[in-house]
């Protein structure tokens, strides 16, 4: 979700998980907060869709804020 996606990206990742959705696991990574994801999705009808895939039958894994690029630039490396 770097970019904002349009309605093809839309509707391609909403038939990818509409057809894993019950069947297999799907892992997300990002470093967007879980609140910010339907707004990055559009906020529209499939991001509706998209988020209500997602959010149901999920375990977050939350890493915390640790940025390794700050902590590169900071120590020099």
């Amino acid at each position: 979700l770097l970019d904002h996606p349009d309605e093809r990206v839309r509707s391609m990742l909403l038939e990818l998980l509409e057809r894993r959705y019950g069947n297999t696991s799907t892992v997300f990574c990002t470093q967007y907060a879980q609140k910010d994801w339907h707004q990055r999705l559009g906020s529209g009808v499939h991001a509706d869709a998209i988020m209500d895939r997602i959010v149901h039958n999920t375990i977050w894994v939350e890493t915390g804020s640790y940025n390794m690029r700050e902590h590169t630039a900071m120590n020099g490396l």
